[in-house]
């Protein structure tokens, strides 16, 4: 109730057409897929998967940093991190943490990889629940932890001499595949109305200058 009336109060400060845009867009967005990235430390890499989670309706980025910082460009990823919800409530951002508390939340864990025991992507079953990626570092792929603790492990059919694609590509091949699959079922992928109203409202905040001292302001008259 009280984010409906925020929500009410801060769509005045913005244009008809930015609301209706968000509102678009909102529809298109989803939580049941998240994508999840353990020490990408090159901030082009990062900064282009966060880019592509937002073409593709991907609400919600999870960052492990066992050892590397996660530090996205925003030339790169054209302001795409004020659209996404990043790890915003995780206090330990290590694998085990950030897997077991995805694990907690209903989420499956796949890893990307090439290898003998992956799946095509083609063939992973969208029906068995929510869908967490987990995607490694550009020259060492995923920790051994991350792979122990994962439940699925999927790959990207490739018919060359190269055995990998650049994290981003992969990422934008799996999420590409998965969301048309997704909007072809009849698997209900898309946001609830209370992660519409949350996310819409942090929309509403990184788009007004001075939303909190507005905010602020209408709790206190």
């Amino acid at each position: 109730m009280i984010n409906n009336e925020i929500i009410k109060h801060l769509s005045n400060f913005v244009t008809e057409q930015r609301l209706e845009k968000f509102n678009e867009i909102l529809l298109n967005r989803t939580n049941y897929v998240t994508v999840v990235l353990e020490d990408i430390f090159q901030s082009h890499n990062a900064s282009a998967v966060l880019r592509t989670c937002d073409c593709f309706g991907v609400q919600n980025v999870f960052v492990i940093e066992n050892r590397n910082e996660f530090k996205p460009n925003n030339e790169i990823s054209l302001g795409a991190s004020n659209w996404l919800t990043i790890n915003s409530q995780l206090k330990n951002k290590d694998s085990k943490s950030v897997i077991t508390h995805l694990k907690k939340s209903g989420y499956r864990i796949i890893a990307t990889m090439p290898d003998s025991k992956a799946i095509s992507i083609n063939e992973l079953n969208l029906e068995k629940g929510k869908i967490a990626f987990i995607f490694g570092t550009e020259k060492l792929g995923l920790s051994k932890e991350a792979i122990s603790l994962a439940d699925e492990y999927v790959k990207i059919p490739m018919y060359g001499f190269t055995e990998s694609f650049n994290v981003s590509v992969s990422a934008a091949i799996i999420l590409s595949n998965i969301i048309e699959r997704l909007k072809k079922s009849k698997i209900n992928w898309q946001l609830s109305d209370i992660e519409k109203d949350g996310t819409l409202l942090d929309w509403l905040k990184n788009s007004i200058k001075s939303s909190e001292e507005i905010i602020e302001r209408y709790y206190n008259k």
